[in-house]
């Protein structure tokens, strides 16, 4: 059991969730901390039945901590996780900042576990759309190999911030109220639109969050070898990322044993019965922790390739859920020293 844990963020839409699953889940330590920005100071958290302070992050902070989870800005991540690794504190790390450092592990704990054997005080939970592709991926590289990925992600509002959802639900509301509402958190506006850009320009005409995906995917199957052609686009959905990924095998893998593969893989959930009308839809993954799997098809036009589409709740798995399996994951590693 740890003495005392820190949740950095925790004012924010992460956060909070991170500490809904420390307490749901019986996370095991005997005290907690939550820190957040000078913005957030006078605000109170509610953890395990009562209302806690929020304090403000600084260096101290850290002093007797031994394990934090933050959910910051890649800015501030980049600032307070030295604080907290000098002071020998473990830190499970939701940012962008420390994913492609080749000292950090970049784990999802169904997928690469024993990469936190590697940590040298910091771990990286991966990109929310890269978490919920891997997953999917996973089973099929160790059965055929993977050699060439397709994917377009149509990205909820919710992976922008919780004024991002606001604006989509305050758009949506003017427009069918024939009013004109001028785009704040977006470039264009999202109600009743599709935003074929999430991040800044970058490689060849791909964006940051494409490259994430390609980055990050390579280093969590730990194969750079493996073709990745993504575009990620941002929908008028509130909550829960959708993927359409397109996958080539070394091995041709049919659909059927595919769907064995999938069902058997922990974390995924197979939900495929075309005639029924039953497939992975964001309004039925909300709130779930899973990575929800359907429309599983031959690809057409190639050989060895299989299709299928991929929803899951981006705040949880996607970020919130993966960062409390790491560290319930460093807990049993620490308990099965002892």
């Amino acid at each position: 059991m740890f003495d005392t844990i820190a949740v950095v963020g925790a004012t924010g839409n992460v956060g909070r969730i991170i500490l809904d699953l420390l307490e749901a889940r019986e996370f095991p330590a005997r005290r907690v901390k939550f820190l957040a920005s000078k913005r957030s100071a006078g605000k109170t958290v509610r953890f395990r039945g009562e209302e806690h302070p929020v304090e403000t992050l600084c260096p101290g902070s850290f002093d007797g901590v031994e394990l934090a989870i933050g959910s910051t800005p890649d800015e501030v991540a980049r600032d307070f996780v030295p604080w907290a690794v000098e002071r020998g504190c473990v830190v499970i790390d939701e940012s962008g900042y420390w994913r492609m450092d080749p000292q950090v592990p970049l784990v999802i704990p169904e997928v690469n576990p024993d990469a936190v054997d590697s940590h040298q005080g910091i771990i990286s939970s991966p990109n929310c759309s890269t978490t919920q592709m891997v997953l999917a991926l996973k089973p099929l590289h160790d059965a055929g190999r993977v050699r060439r990925v397709v994917v377009s992600t149509y990205q909820a509002t919710s992976g922008a911030g919780l004024a991002a959802s606001q604006e989509l639900e305050n758009a949506t509301h003017m427009k069918l109220h024939g009013q004109e509402h001028k785009p704040e958190q977006f470039a264009h506006p999202i109600a009743f639109n599709l935003i074929p850009q999430i991040g800044s320009a970058k490689h060849e005409g791909y964006t940051s969050e494409e490259m994430k995906m390609v980055h990050e995917t390579h280093k969590i199957l730990g194969d750079d070898t493996i073709a990745i052609c993504p575009t990620c686009i941002r929908v008028p959905v509130t909550n829960c990322h959708s993927e359409s990924i397109l996958v080539e095998t070394e091995r041709k893998v049919t659909v059927d044993e595919a769907r064995k593969l999938f069902a058997a893989m922990p974390g995924v959930v197979v939900v495929d019965d075309l005639p029924a009308k039953s497939y992975p839809m964001p309004k039925t993954c909300d709130n779930r922790d899973e990575v929800f799997i359907g429309r599983i098809r031959e690809d057409l036009s190639s050989p060895n390739g299989l299709a299928f589409w991929c929803v899951s709740d981006n705040l949880r798995k996607g970020a919130a859920t993966n960062a409390v399996q790491i560290a319930e994951l460093l807990a049993g590693k620490m308990a099965a020293a002892k």
